[in-house]
């Protein structure tokens, strides 16, 4: 197996450019404060970012995923213990199709 020039230029060139963006951020951030909405906003913004993928893969597999993602919820805002919360999700999903509602 050969590599093209064409295909290593543009994997060189995304690696490059993935690092600019991210380097690039850092580098602002080392030079400005943002004030204090915009921290908090970027303190959510990687949860934020779980649920947007999260979702919809819970919408492709029906109701009882999304049951057990709401299992999964509640667990964690009522005990805030994330090895719970997996359980519970995993305990609701496995039950509801054992069930044969799912």
């Amino acid at each position: 197996m050969t590599l093209r020039p064409d295909v290593l230029a543009a994997i060189l060139g995304m690696a490059l450019a993935s690092y600019l963006c991210r380097a690039g951020g850092y580098a602002i951030l080392r030079v400005i404060r943002p004030p204090p909405f915009v921290q908090a906003m970027l303190q959510h913004l990687p949860g934020c970012i779980f649920v947007a993928f999260l979702a919809p893969a819970l919408a492709g597999l029906g109701w009882p995923a999304i049951a057990a993602g709401a299992a999964v919820l509640l667990v964690q805002a009522r005990f805030g213990r994330l090895v719970l919360s997996i359980l519970a999700g995993v305990g609701a999903l496995w039950l509801l199709r054992l069930a044969g509602l799912g």
